[in-house]
Protein backbone atom coordinates (compact mmCIF):
# COMPACT_ATOMS: atom_id res chain seq x y z
CA UNK A 1 0.00 0.00 0.00
CA UNK A 2 1.47 3.30 -1.10
CA UNK A 3 0.37 6.24 1.07
CA UNK A 4 0.35 9.81 -0.17
CA UNK A 5 -0.30 13.05 1.73
CA UNK A 6 -2.54 15.23 -0.42
CA UNK A 7 -5.35 17.78 -0.52
CA UNK A 8 -9.02 16.79 -0.57
CA UNK A 9 -11.51 19.37 -1.83
CA UNK A 10 -14.35 20.35 0.48
CA UNK A 11 -16.85 23.20 0.52
CA UNK A 12 -19.53 24.52 -1.76
CA UNK A 13 -19.43 25.21 -5.46
CA UNK A 14 -17.02 28.12 -6.17
CA UNK A 15 -16.10 28.29 -2.45
CA UNK A 16 -13.52 25.55 -1.92
CA UNK A 17 -11.47 24.75 1.11
CA UNK A 18 -9.22 21.75 1.46
CA UNK A 19 -8.27 19.07 3.96
CA UNK A 20 -4.75 17.71 4.13
CA UNK A 21 -5.13 13.93 4.39
CA UNK A 22 -3.09 10.76 4.34
CA UNK A 23 -4.68 8.43 1.77
CA UNK A 24 -3.86 5.32 -0.20
CA UNK A 25 -2.61 6.30 -3.65
CA UNK A 26 -5.36 4.21 -5.30
CA UNK A 27 -8.26 6.07 -3.60
CA UNK A 28 -9.98 8.88 -5.54
CA UNK A 29 -9.14 12.50 -4.68
CA UNK A 30 -12.28 13.10 -2.63
CA UNK A 31 -12.73 9.50 -1.54
CA UNK A 32 -11.60 7.50 1.45
CA UNK A 33 -8.61 8.57 3.51
CA UNK A 34 -6.66 7.23 6.47
CA UNK A 35 -6.26 10.34 8.61
CA UNK A 36 -6.90 14.10 8.52
CA UNK A 37 -3.63 15.99 9.00
CA UNK A 38 -4.81 19.58 8.68
CA UNK A 39 -6.77 22.01 6.53
CA UNK A 40 -6.18 24.86 4.08
CA UNK A 41 -8.53 27.71 3.14
CA UNK A 42 -7.21 29.78 0.19
CA UNK A 43 -10.28 32.08 0.14
CA UNK A 44 -9.59 33.60 3.52
CA UNK A 45 -7.28 36.61 3.81
CA UNK A 46 -4.61 35.80 4.80
CA UNK A 47 -4.81 32.17 3.71
CA UNK A 48 -5.59 29.83 6.57
CA UNK A 49 -3.15 26.90 6.86
CA UNK A 50 -3.37 24.52 9.82
CA UNK A 51 -1.11 21.44 9.83
CA UNK A 52 -0.52 18.85 12.54
CA UNK A 53 3.26 18.72 12.40
CA UNK A 54 3.81 15.65 14.58
CA UNK A 55 1.37 13.52 12.62
CA UNK A 56 2.80 14.74 9.29
CA UNK A 57 6.32 13.78 10.35
CA UNK A 58 5.07 10.42 11.62
CA UNK A 59 3.44 9.57 8.27
CA UNK A 60 6.50 10.72 6.32
CA UNK A 61 8.76 8.57 8.54
CA UNK A 62 6.51 5.60 7.65
CA UNK A 63 7.11 6.25 3.93
CA UNK A 64 4.20 8.49 2.90
CA UNK A 65 4.96 10.86 0.03
CA UNK A 66 3.53 14.43 0.13
CA UNK A 67 2.31 15.95 -3.13
CA UNK A 68 3.82 19.17 -4.49
CA UNK A 69 0.89 21.23 -3.15
CA UNK A 70 1.34 19.80 0.35
CA UNK A 71 5.11 20.37 0.17
CA UNK A 72 4.44 24.07 -0.62
CA UNK A 73 2.08 24.35 2.36
CA UNK A 74 4.64 22.69 4.63
CA UNK A 75 7.30 25.10 3.40
CA UNK A 76 5.03 28.10 4.11
CA UNK A 77 4.46 26.84 7.67
CA UNK A 78 8.18 26.18 8.16
CA UNK A 79 7.92 22.40 8.51
CA UNK A 80 11.11 20.63 7.43
CA UNK A 81 11.05 17.05 6.14
CA UNK A 82 13.98 14.71 5.97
Amino acid sequence: MSVTIRLTRMGAKKAPHYRVVAADKRYPRDGRFLEILGHYNPRQYPESIVLQEEQLKDWISKGAQPTLAVKKLMKEKGIKIG
